[in-house]
């Protein structure tokens, strides 16, 4: 019988699936070594065991093995990793709501996944997250802040510019298929969506599409890096209600001071510039006619839908009821 059996029958019928210590340890990006280690020296993890000694990890071993490996990145000592643990637990008991809690889990185990380059896993963590809460919900709580930690591994040197480039990636692929299959269901205002110029990250622009696309906008997406100067043609062709820039990166000066001010005055509807670009740049980007509206997706929706409601610059632009399509 193989170890997977035996942990099925260990199991029973009533009880949740096993693993065994060689699936954990592909699952998690911890080798058996320091899992043992782990086990004897440090008292963290106390798997069962088969009759004939093998050990078996639940779902919830996993998942605490990920909160282990998330606060070893985070510069822990693994000594004092037991006490995190517990101080934790205990921090959750008292708390009505374990929410943070599962959305911490949720992010160690797609960081795990990003850090062993496994699309697999990284894919399977995804899905679990959407088949429990809605897009909304996954973009605020799992995927935005899950981008900020991928920056700040690499800021900090604990992460790599590879580990970025293959979740942006993949990322990239997964909301690009949502709108491909639901770019006919929108029928509300035109959004004219594109990042900065020198603006390479598309992760930003994408989420916030994302969540304008399941509030009913049609959108216009022209990704990365996007002349300034073809903004206005294209907004006007496509009838749009208002452009979009997202940064994450702060433009050139010369983007700020000159091009961006000339952008504004030849286009018709409102300009409005998002991502972390936008807090950094706010003063510079409303001296140019453009509206900043910060690096929160949720806060940002509510800002650009409250600059849609307010009269245009130009009352003969496109004609329609700006704001939520109904």
């Amino acid at each position: 019988m193989s170890e997977k059996a035996q942990a099925d029958s260990h199991t029973g019928s009533d009880q949740t699936e096993l693993y065994p210590i060689g699936a954990v340890a592909e699952l998690t990006g911890v080798n058996p070594i320091t899992l043992r280690a782990w086990e004897r020296r440090h008292r963290i993890i106390e798997p069962l065991r088969t009759a004939s000694g093998h050990r078996l990890y639940s779902r919830d071993d996993i998942d605490l093995i990920l909160r282990v490996v998330s606060l070893l990145e985070r510069g822990m000592r693994i000594g004092q990793v037991r006490g995190e643990l517990e101080s934790t637990i205990r921090r959750s008991a008292d708390a009505p709501d374990a929410d943070n809690d599962r959305w911490a889990l949720h992010r160690s185990r797609m960081t795990a996944a990003i850090i062993r380059f496994d699309e697999t896993a990284l894919e399977a963590s995804y899905n679990a997250a959407l088949a429990l809460y809605s897009v909304d919900t996954v973009t605020r709580e799992l995927l935005t802040p899950l981008l900020v930690d991928l920056g700040e591994r690499w800021r900090t040197g604990t992460g790599s510019v590879a580990e970025e480039h293959f979740f942006c990636f993949y990322l990239r692929n997964k909301l690009g298929a949502r709108f491909h299959h639901r770019s006919g269901e929108n029928r509300g205002p035109s959004l004219l969506m594109a990042c900065l110029p020198n603006e390479q990250h598309e992760n930003g622009l994408l989420l916030l599409s994302l969540a304008l696309h399941e509030r009913g906008y049609r959108l216009i997406l022209l990704g990365s890096n996007m002349p300034l100067e073809e903004i206005p043609a294209a907004a006007r062709q496509a009838g749009c209600v208002a452009v979009v820039l997202s940064g994450s990166m702060d433009p050139d000066s010369e983007v700020l001071a000159l091009r961006l001010p000339r952008v504004v005055a030849r286009t018709d509807v409102p300009v409005i510039i998002g991502g972390a670009a936008s807090i950094r740049c706010r003063d510079a980007i409303q001296s140019a006619g453009a509206e900043p509206v910060g690096n929160d997706i949720e806060q940002g929706i509510g800002r650009i839908e409250s600059i849609l409601a307010a009269p245009t610059k130009d009352q003969t632009g496109p004609s329609g009821a700006p704001g939520l399509a109904q």
